[in-house]
């Protein structure tokens, strides 16, 4: 009997510390990503923004993206201000205190020719806007390739990252924002010329995507309070 109890507590103490060992895991791998976006204090870059949307239709803009730590961030453009920021700066918020949610390894994938791990994150708070995130990460880059984001505000969004000229900062050179819930929340800040828009009951539960690309990178080279005034 003592015999048997031994095996049992020794199995638990094995798959408690199997467990630990995975979020450590996890932990790290998500931290490389984070410290690896870190790198850029700041940066503006040139934008091509093309929306495909279910509800509108408009043709291809060029904008100016603006960030700088911790949390300023900014569109400026003549004809549009139309970018889902909450997956353009959400990712980098939320790995920012890993005290706020818990991450596990789920399996390995391949993405673009290459291996990734899938990191699924869960809050560890009700009150978060995030719900559950999954994140394919190329750990030997620590470059995040797709990111699937569950928020309580806007639904899932896809995201698709394309990596080549600002690697060594995390920072895409194009981005794939894919709509995947009834209604495809647009920012307030909207100013757009759209050329046509569909009955609202047309668009529940339809598909859409933005695609952002990006050039023209200046990093880490100064940006004044002003221009996020």
């Amino acid at each position: 009997m003592i015999k048997k109890y031994c095996t049992i507590l020794l199995l638990i103490i094995v798959y408690a510390k199997s467990t630990f060992a995975q979020e450590e895991t996890a932990n790290s791998i998500l931290n490389n990503v984070y410290l690896k976006i870190q790198k850029a204090n700041d940066y503006s870059a040139s934008a091509h923004i093309k929306v495909d949307l279910p509800f509108l239709k408009m043709l291809p803009i060029n904008a100016k993206v603006y960030f700088k730590k911790k949390d300023k961030f900014k569109v400026d453009s003549k004809s549009i201000a139309i970018l889902p920021r909450q997956n353009f700066d959400q990712l980098t918020k939320m790995l920012a205190d890993p005290t706020t949610f818990t991450a596990m390894v789920q399996a390995k994938d391949v993405i673009q020719n290459i291996s990734v791990t899938i990191v699924s994150i869960i809050p560890l708070a009700d009150t978060s806007d995030l719900i559950l995130g999954r994140l394919w990460i190329d750990t030997k880059n620590d470059l995040v390739y797709k990111a699937q984001l569950t928020t309580k505000t806007n639904g899932t969004i896809l995201t698709e990252y394309f990596y080549s000229s600002q690697s060594a900062y995390g920072l895409p050179d194009k981005i794939i924002f894919h709509s995947r819930h009834k209604k495809f929340k647009l920012p307030k800040s909207v100013t757009a010329d759209i050329n046509n828009t569909k009955p609202k009951e047309e668009t529940k539960e339809k598909q859409g995507k933005i695609t952002v690309v990006m050039s023209e990178y200046v990093i880490n080279k100064g940006i004044s309070d002003d221009v996020f005034k």
